[in-house]
């Protein structure tokens, strides 16, 4: 059952990360012009991708507190025993990122809801961006720790 929840949790982390970097990009760096993947990628509206990435994050976050004391039981003394204090710290800083990312989702909300012409965008763009990289960060972290024991040989 574990491995399930870890695959789906997983799952979840990467649509949840093409979502949130696709309005990051839509707001940080917008384009009319549709001509080219680059720009097409970024000519979205970015307000359409707001409930569902606040879903996934929470999601995801539950999924991975389901998991979480297998994790702390089995993997994390593993980690500390094989003396990569460094894997287990990024984890720890991962644990602190997405703890800040869930008390942002109420602001996230409120900012993609009201119309930009209300002197929110610097905001928006903001908000967005620090989601955008909690999201990144914890999912690089989880994948390489996911997978620690192949890259090491351990």
């Amino acid at each position: 059952m574990a491995t399930f929840l870890v695959i789906l949790h997983g799952l979840l982390a990467v649509v949840l990360l093409g979502g949130i970097t696709h309005q990051a990009m839509s707001i940080a760096l917008p384009s009319r012009n549709k001509s080219g993947i680059f720009r097409s990628f970024r000519a979205v509206s970015g307000t359409v991708y707001t409930n569902a990435n606040i879903a996934l994050f929470l999601a995801v976050t539950i999924l991975g507190s389901i998991i979480y004391p297998t994790y702390r039981i089995a993997v994390r003394t593993y980690l500390e025993n094989a003396r990569l204090y460094g894997a287990t710290g990024s984890f720890e800083l991962k644990e602190q990122f997405v703890a800040v990312g869930l008390g942002m989702l109420p602001l996230y909300w409120l900012l993609w809801r009201r119309p930009p012409e209300d002197g929110g965008k610097p905001a928006r763009i903001a908000v967005t961006l620090i989601l955008c990289f909690i999201v990144w960060y914890g999912f690089l972290v989880g994948h390489v720790l996911n997978n620690i024991r192949g890259l090491f040989g351990l």
